[in-house]
């Protein structure tokens, strides 16, 4: 007992003892279940038993044109979040930092305060928002402006703009805290040079403020591509479940859940998400190359 309390708080011992949970949470919850997902893929699952098929279910995945439409749908979210999601938010926290915003600590909560809404509650707020009905916000909004009514979650562009409504209301002000907090570790004196030099306000925020804050935009653009593939649940309340009109609202993980859950087909909804994996992996990747963050300190 002794000898395994000195060999406990050991300083050669003590680092792995700290992130033992880690790890095993880790192993535990993310290992095993990504490598049993993967064998899942190559596998036609039943009530009691699982078959091995190979590449059948990925093979069906190239044919099943609705697989297509909601890949499709995802990609065209994920864009617009990026084009909306990045640099308003940035915007915001460039005034914030200035002095031009008076009650900043008010601002940022008010900014804040969507995202720990649950989205079960502002799902269905939305939803009524947006329903076809002329009492719904929306349309009275449109008939005050001589627009008539419309039926928004019934149509194409108006469903995926009521999605990226519902995102940026929740999340415009978390990607600006990210930014705020990017724009605070930059040096003032640099901007204080600047001034001397008689640079103005736009070319401050070009030659110094977009380069020093890269690496939080990086960030803020690996996450918001992962959350756009992977969105489901704004989908799934807006709609008030997984069937939209001709597949307007379904995501990637709506069909895996619609595979998965409603139809108990584990093995082909796990190739849809071992196909979700792989196309997240890939565009970040790709993202991060452009961006040089894997360039060595001897390229740079």
């Amino acid at each position: 007992m002794k000898g395994f309390r000195k060999f406990l708080y050991s300083q050669k011992t003590a680092p792995y003892v700290f992130v033992l949970p880690f790890i095993l949470s880790f192993a535990i919850f993310w290992i095993y279940p990504l490598f049993s997902a993967i064998i899942m893929s190559f596998q036609d699952i039943g009530a009691i038993s699982a078959d091995w098929i190979g590449f059948a279910n990925y093979q069906k995945l190239l044919k099943d044109k609705v697989f297509h439409t909601a890949m499709l749908n995802s990609a065209e979210y994920m864009l617009g979040t990026l084009l909306l999601l990045i640099p308003f938010p940035l915007l915001f926290a460039v005034l914030m930092d200035s002095r031009l915003v008076k009650a900043k600590g008010v601002w940022k909560a008010l900014l804040y305060l969507p995202a720990l809404t649950s989205v079960v509650i502002s799902g269905t707020l939305f939803r009524l928002m947006f329903t076809e009905y002329p009492t719904g916000q929306m349309n009275v909004l449109t008939q005050m402006l001589g627009l008539g009514t419309f039926k928004w979650l019934k149509i194409k562009t108006t469903s995926m703009a009521a999605l990226l409504i519902v995102c940026c209301w929740r999340w415009t002000g978390v990607n600006m805290l990210y930014f705020l907090s990017g724009l605070k570790a930059i040096d003032v004196s640099l901007y204080e040079a600047a001034d001397i030099d008689g640079a103005n306000g736009l070319q401050k925020f070009k030659f110094i403020t977009i380069p020093l804050i890269k690496p939080t935009t990086i960030y803020v653009l690996t996450i918001s591509i992962y959350a756009g593939l992977a969105m489901f649940l704004e989908s799934y309340m807006l709609w008030a479940g997984n069937s939209s009109p001709n597949n307007i609202g379904l995501t990637i993980v709506g069909y895996l859940y619609k595979r998965g859950i409603e139809k108990n087909d584990m093995g082909y909804a796990c190739a849809v998400g071992v196909v979700l994996m792989i196309i997240a992996l890939t565009i970040n990747v790709v993202q991060l190359v452009a961006n040089g963050t894997f360039k060595s300190d001897k390229e740079d």
